[in-house]
């Protein structure tokens, strides 16, 4: 089997995310797996009926792997990235996970929309437009509101503010300084203040979470800002929750994140390139080897043809009403 794995750093960088694609490429090596890395800007896309069993890379025609594993965000890299993606796609190779999937869930009011669409729990979320109406955010949400930049990852772009007048500075100096920033408003979760859970599935199955805590005090619990990660054991009910949201944004591979509130809990947000190094540090789990696994066990499988966009709605919403 040979694997693909899109990314947009120096692999020797000293970043998580490449840290991880080391794991997958030291991972893939003990399985007796092909993987390869490549950055998206080393492809170029040339569009053809002729020739469907190679791409180019670097110039040359280099011939398709079974898999492409995108680790790339693609508010970093842009519509490029995304181009890359559906090309593989468009030419038959597996991928996890596939393009729209991917657009979907690095906007955040998208992800929301297609949840609240399923009737699954999510804080209460408002996009924003400027000038904002005070007045109808602190009737609607209420305060405190978290502020979040609608493309931000990894903890990245979210403010807490407490109170109107907090809230009102926050949004002068933003429309004065940058009016076409896109926004997000969400109602604060006050229970789950400073913690939550971190639920990774894998093709439909929850191979391990954990609990990330924050150490500052602070509201937000990220792992790459410090936050401290101790295993959970998750009941039926957020299992049910992970599983479910990874198959209404059509994830095989999948980080759910879900705040503790009053009924239990609520979805906070979905990624579709999310980091295990935390979650390896404190779970007895594998998760390069588990994602492998889930490959070779479709390698076997039949092949199925790309989806078309009225395809891929139309099992999203045979999804919602199962």
């Amino acid at each position: 089997m040979e694997v693909w794995i899109l990314f947009n750093e120096e692999v020797d960088s000293a970043s998580a995310e490449a840290f991880e694609v080391r794991r997958f490429l030291s991972e893939g090596r003990d399985m007796g797996i092909d993987v390869k890395v490549f950055h998206p800007e080393q492809f170029d896309l040339l569009v053809s009926e002729e020739d469907r069993e190679s791409i180019l890379i670097d110039g040359k025609f280099v011939k398709l792997p079974d898999f492409l594993l995108p680790r790339t965000y693609v508010i970093d890299t842009g519509y490029f990235s995304l181009a890359v993606i559906r090309q593989f796609e468009r030419l038959g190779v597996r991928v996890f996970n596939d393009s729209r999937s991917i657009e979907m869930v690095s906007d955040k009011m998208h992800t929301h929309q297609a949840l609240a669409e399923s009737g699954l729990p999510t804080p209460t979320t408002m996009l924003a437009k400027f000038p904002v109406d005070l007045d109808l955010v602190e009737r609607t949400i209420g305060f405190p509101v978290v502020v979040k930049t609608l493309l931000g990852v990894n903890g990245t772009g979210v403010f807490l503010m407490d109170n109107h007048n907090a809230f009102s500075d926050l949004m002068n100096l933003i429309e004065q300084t940058n009016p076409n920033i896109q926004l997000i408003f969400q109602k604060f979760i006050a229970q789950s203040k400073g913690r939550d859970l971190r639920l990774f599935v894998v093709d439909g199955e929850v191979i391990a979470s954990m609990e990330r805590r924050a150490t500052d005090g602070g509201f937000k619990a990220n792992y790459t800002q410090g936050a401290e990660v101790v295993e959970f054991k998750p009941d039926q009910i957020a299992i049910d929750m992970a599983v479910k949201t990874s198959e209404i944004l059509n994830l095989q591979v999948a980080g759910i994140d879900l705040l503790y509130d009053e009924s239990g809990y609520t979805i906070c947000e979905a990624n579709s390139f999310p980091g295990f190094k935390g979650l390896e540090s404190c779970c007895d789990v594998n998760v390069p080897r588990v994602i492998f696994g889930a490959m070779q066990k479709r390698l076997e499988a039949p092949k199925e043809p790309a989806l078309t966009f009225a395809e891929f709605e139309e099992l999203r919403a045979s999804k919602l009403q199962g």
